[in-house]
């Protein structure tokens, strides 16, 4: 759990990078309509989370960094929704402005309806102001429409004159996750890792890669995680060759491998899980030998994460096992480094084989906030941080290889949380070596 100490600590992390003089405007989402008169169950802006643990739409967020010439101090000010008994009737509660102050430690609070009045007071007479440009075209118009209404004043306003963006700042702190931050992740990487033990224990021919998700979905929601992070991909046979399949619609047959990538979302916080394992419970020869590379090629990168490695240095290490392990099982012909270097200005001979990244940040978001370089140089990985690592291969039913490669697809992925000296594995609890795959689908219990 984030306390609301934490959240100050946040707040004034903000305020100590920004501007003198100038004010920071964070909006909170808004709920968006599914269907005619129904919405999408509401999921707060990532930003706007972690700065306030605010959970209802239409709220503003203000930081005001004042003059240090002033006695003025800093401000943080929440605008959200005021009360209504008919609106809680049919909605649902709203916490109102008055409590809103008192629960999430804000100098103050007021009525979101009292909103353009009140930026134009606090934005006049300010140097700069802060916001996530071109997050909102609506936030940008309303800002830009508040800004221009103190330059309507003439000699009576003073409009900020440098407009920032927001994300480079707070995006910089959302990497390095506290203390806290990574509690919560490890419960969320344990409930996702109990949901794909639950599909391997499910899975069998005949049933649909729908009611394998269902298994998944239904995990989450009962150890309370009631949402997934993403989408889930729940691919059996060719269809995990799709990266990001999610039609989930295809029946299973015994003889195909179901790669499954999916993860929670708890206290608004990703797991992101993928699994590969046989619909049969056994491997066949050749869905083992791929197999095995994808899991070494795994196993050498994470076996490099500390601080100061670089998500680039991981990537080769896994690039060089895979294309080593092609070339050796025949789908790939020539030297390593043929393979893995661009050719006649064609893409390097492996990534027909393995085409995507091998990790991204995670934490708020799935694929979560943060440079990958700093002044155009790989960034060193640092504590706290917090990294998927995924390699995989996907050879298409119409690849120039032999007939048994065809049509598999896999990928396997860990959660991995940079450490002092090393590294710490979320999502260790998730079996994915051959030997414990067939073991535990072997012996099925059965399923909650």
């Amino acid at each position: 759990m984030i306390t609301q100490s934490e959240y100050l600590a946040r707040r004034q992390a903000i305020l100590e990078k920004m501007q003198d003089k100038s004010i920071c405007i964070v909006m909170a989402a808004s709920e968006k309509t599914r269907s005619n008169d129904t919405e999408y169950l509401f999921r707060q802006d990532s930003d706007f989370t972690y700065l306030t643990g605010f959970n209802e739409p239409d709220a503003c967020l203000l930081l005001i960094k004042p003059d240090p010439q002033s006695d003025s101090p800093t401000q943080s000010i929440l605008f959200c929704r005021e009360k209504n008994k008919l609106a809680e009737i049919w909605n649902g509660r709203r916490i109102g402005p008055d409590l809103a102050q008192r629960t999430y430690a804000v100098d103050q609070a007021f009525s979101l309806s009292e909103l353009e009045t009140q930026l134009v007071s606090f934005l006049d007479g300010q140097a700069g102001v802060y916001w996530s440009q071109g997050a909102s075209e609506a936030v940008d118009k309303k800002i830009l429409h508040v800004i221009q209404q103190i330059r309507n004043k003439g000699k009576l306003g003073l409009p900020p004159y440098q407009l920032m963006d927001l994300r480079p700042i707070i995006h910089e702190l959302r990497l390095i996750k506290s203390a806290a931050e990574l509690a919560i992740m490890q419960k969320a990487a344990d409930i996702s890792c109990d949901a794909h033990i639950r599909a391997m224990k499910s899975t069998q021919a005949g049933k649909f890669e729908y009611q394998i998700e269902a298994d998944i979905l239904h995990e989450f929601a009962y150890q309370g995680a009631r949402f997934a992070a993403y989408n889930s991909i729940v691919a059996g046979g060719d269809n995990a060759c799709i990266l990001h399949y999610t039609e989930n619609s295809d029946e299973l047959k015994q003889d195909d491998l179901l790669l499954i990538d999916a993860g929670c979302e708890l206290s608004g916080y990703a797991a992101d899980i993928t699994r590969t394992f046989p619909v049969s419970g056994q491997f066949s020869e050749a869905q083992a030998q791929l197999y095995q590379l994808v899991l070494n090629a795994q196993t050498q990168a994470i076996k490099t994460l500390k601080p100061g490695q670089t998500l680039a240095n991981a990537t080769q290490i896994a690039v060089d096992v895979i294309t080593q392990g092609l070339i050796d099982l025949g789908l790939l012909t020539g030297t390593l480094a043929e393979n893995t270097q661009p050719q006649d200005e064609k893409p390097p001979a492996y990534r027909q084989f393995f085409m995507h990244g091998l990790s991204h940040w995670l934490g708020l978001d799935v694929h979560d906030v943060g440079a990958y370089k700093i002044n155009k140089q790989d960034r060193p990985l640092e504590p706290g941080m917090v990294i998927t690592v995924e390699p995989g291969l996907y050879v298409a039913n119409d690849a120039d290889v032999a007939e048994k490669w065809r049509g598999i697809g896999i990928r396997i992925e860990d959660n991995i949380a940079i450490t002092a000296d090393g590294y710490l594995n979320l999502t260790q609890a998730a079996p994915k070596t051959i030997s414990d795959i067939e073991a535990i689908m072997f012996n099925k219990e059965a399923v909650k």
